[in-house]
């Protein structure tokens, strides 16, 4: 009588091993995928772009607001703060000008108060350290006898970054409607 051939279990012990290898080589091609998508996106001149946009944005929209906050009772402290929020020309006008401003506030012992509604970027030169911000906001102007009154506005703001900082180095109202700039 013949007898049976028997076969080992050659197959399972050797897909064992080959199953684990292959989960390996899975396992580290994915990581090595998501490692260099995550490389990608932390050296992306976009994030940084995007970085140096929202502090400008932030920047500016912090000094168009001091820029518009004035309480003749702290005189010294708020243009303390405009001078620190502005650089260039609308420093030194600003500067110079001061102690006649002075003067003329604590005579009309008004408290002015501005509130940002919203604002954007409307160009950022990183390289050059300029940017250009537009912020619509609300001004409350309370005179000596009492009265209030709210003012909406808009404002081009220009903005050159100073040691690291973004600061107003110019600003103006913004054109509403149909009318123009120039």
């Amino acid at each position: 009588m013949k007898r049976p051939v028997r076969l080992r279990p050659v197959a399972r012990s050797r897909s064992l091993p080959v199953l684990a290898l292959a989960l390996t080589l899975v396992a580290g091609g994915f990581a090595a995928w998501t490692g260099q998508d995550w490389y990608r996106a932390a050296h992306d001149d976009r994030a940084a772009y995007a970085a140096q946009r929202d502090a400008a944005l932030a920047a500016g929209e912090q000094a168009v607001q001091n820029l518009n906050t004035l309480d003749h009772r702290e005189l010294k402290r708020d243009l303390d703060l405009w001078e620190s929020s502005t650089t260039g020309e609308l420093h030194e006008q600003l500067t110079s000008g001061r102690a006649e401003f002075t003067e003329q506030v604590k005579e009309a012992k008004t408290v002015t108060t501005a509130r940002v509604l919203s604002g954007a970027v409307t160009e950022v030169d990183d390289r050059a350290g300029r940017a250009r911000v537009l912020v619509a906001l609300r001004v409350t102007v309370k005179a000596a006898d009492g009265a209030t009154t709210d003012k909406d506005s808009r404002m081009l703001g220009e903005l050159t970054r100073t040691d690291g900082r973004w600061k107003l180095s110019a600003l103006g109202q913004a054109p509403v409607g149909g009318t123009s700039a120039g």
